[in-house]
């Protein structure tokens, strides 16, 4: 049976994706913020087999993604990074935009950095690590900087990390970054009017079999694979002047 980690598991995609993971029979072991919620999603799901409080901003994380991986019994086959932050933040308000920071991209370098070693150090099975990050790092958008600057950041790390694989001559790891447009979960609470909304279980499922079939790249989902196809194609000029709405 296949064994997955996922950071980030008590709302929103995190949650929707362990669901529909179990549901295809893997076993799981979720981390967050919030333990209370994390035990009541353990007592509600046989295939949650172990559950880890975890804050990314913390110094001390990785070490207790290594305690998560260890009361599983020392071995995964996938890492999902599902656990982000962020506004439509137009005031630069600072306290928002270096708390978008130090998750987004601080946390995120953390919690993928920790599980690329471990893989590494595994090379006796197939390893996977999956990231979401937004359509927001595809094009910047002004109504939230910090917010696309760090989806932008998710995007370019992963690239650099498959760089790296080839350079190491690694051959048993695989990296995906998924890319969502607007989902319907509990980020999307900042006032901001969104758009082209996806429903978050079938969401899900477009991402267990993106990952299933080991992409590199997942954009959720073809509405948005249009978009970013059209967008890209905005000269940077123009775009700098549009006024566009922000996050998935």
């Amino acid at each position: 049976m296949k064994k997955a980690i996922i950071i980030g598991a008590t709302s929103g995609i995190g949650q929707a994706v362990m669901l529909e993971l179990t549901r295809r029979g893997w076993e799981v072991g979720i981390a967050g913020r919030r333990q209370e919620q994390l035990i009541e999603l353990q007592r509600t799901n046989l295939n949650v087999i172990a559950t880890q409080r975890i804050d990314i901003t913390h110094p001390d994380a990785a070490d207790q993604l290594h305690t998560l991986i260890g009361k599983m019994g020392g071995d995964i086959d996938l890492y999902f990074h599902s656990s982000g932050i962020g506004y439509q933040n137009p005031s630069l308000d600072i306290d928002k935009e270096l708390r978008t920071v130090e998750t987004n991209a601080l946390g995120f370098t953390r919690m993928v950095t920790a599980a690329y070693h471990y893989f590494l150090q595994h090379p006796e099975r197939p390893g996977h690590i999956a990231v979401i990050s937004s359509i927001a790092g595809t094009r910047p958008l002004g109504a939230a900087p910090a917010y696309s600057a760090t989806k932008r950041y998710i995007n370019h790390y992963m690239d650099c990390l498959r760089q790296l694989l080839h350079i190491q001559g690694v051959r048993h790891l695989c990296l995906t970054d998924i890319r969502p447009g607007f989902v319907r979960t509990p980020l999307l609470t900042d006032g901001g009017n969104y758009p082209m909304q996806l429903d978050v279980n079938q969401v899900a499922k477009e991402i267990v079999n993106g990952l299933e079939r080991r992409k590199s790249v997942i954009t959720v989902d073809w509405k948005y694979r249009l978009l970013v196809f059209f967008w890209r194609l905005i000269p940077r000029f123009i775009w700098l002047r549009l006024k566009i709405a922000s996050k998935k």
